[in-house]
């Protein structure tokens, strides 16, 4: 459960990024977007949020259920790894950002919701 409360802290401030540095932030994803684009803010917006559902979740102390929502939470990552390949952005950071933090938090996941039910948090 550590390592997908690491990846919900750390959306967090890749949020704020996107609202207070929205120019250094669109570069980091990989798209291009003009200071104008409202696509921006709502990045950071879905972002800030989907961290603190996950760590909302987390908090709870289940763990089969917070690797539901790691499982779930992956195709954030997923979504934006593909967004940015269909676009033409730099597969680099499509594979290298999105991609491998998809894999990170499904193989956070994984182990959480495959645990035996005798476990206590589940």
């Amino acid at each position: 459960m550590a390592t997908l409360g690491a990846a919900a802290v750390a959306i967090i401030p890749i949020g704020l990024r996107f609202l207070i540095r929205p120019e250094a932030a669109r570069a980091g994803f990989g798209l291009t977007a003009s200071p104008q684009d409202p696509y921006t803010a709502t990045k950071g917006i879905r972002d800030i949020a989907s961290g603190l559902v996950l760590l909302t979740v987390l908090a709870r102390g289940d763990r089969r259920l917070a690797g539901r929502a790691g499982l779930a939470a992956a195709s954030t990552p997923v979504g934006d790894m593909l967004l940015v390949l269909r676009r033409g952005g730099p597969t680099g950071i499509a594979l290298g950002v999105h991609g491998a933090t998809a894999l990170v938090m499904i193989a956070a996941a994984l182990p959480l919701l495959l645990e035996d039910d005798e476990r206590p948090g589940t």
